[in-house]
């Protein structure tokens, strides 16, 4: 478990954003290619291109729920239902951790924007998204691991 977590604090420190940094810390177990992979997350960063909305981190975990636990079945409300409680669960279990699952609450801030913060040492100390990084990753790992349907 420890090398997802540590693989996407890397990804993250590395200048990819928070949404790239879980999915591809992923991407291999599911066969899709890095490149694929930043490009598809690449949206989420910011909290949704830096709307500052539902955390990167966060979407990335429920992306990844889904390429695991998603269904495909159009009209079965019951798969459906047991799917959105598993998303639920895990952005429960995220808030509960940390506060909320929304960007701007999380860190304190309302900036909106499609300018992104240069990464530089000041940066990665006044940001608490290293933290939300590992735990959203710790957290899809579990799931992984742990859950059936």
């Amino acid at each position: 478990m420890e090398d997802k977590i540590k693989k996407a604090e890397e990804l993250f420190l590395s200048g990819y954003n928070c949404a790239q940094s879980v999915f591809c810390a992923f991407c291999e177990d599911f066969g899709i290619d890095f490149k694929t992979g930043l490009k598809m997350s690449s949206s989420m960063g910011g909290g949704m291109g830096r709307l500052r909305e539902v955390c990167g981190a966060v979407s990335s975990m429920f992306l990844i729920a889904g390429l695991k636990f998603g269904y495909i079945e159009n009209n079965n409300d019951e798969i459906k239902a047991k799917h959105y409680k598993l998303i639920q669960d895990l952005a429960e279990e995220f808030k509960k951790e940390n506060g909320s699952i929304i960007c701007r609450e999380l860190l304190g801030e309302d900036k909106n924007g499609f300018i992104p913060e240069k990464r530089t040492n000041e940066y990665y100390k006044k940001r608490p998204c290293t933290e939300f990084i590992k735990f959203a990753a710790k957290l899809t790992e579990k799931i992984l691991s742990e859950k059936t349907f």
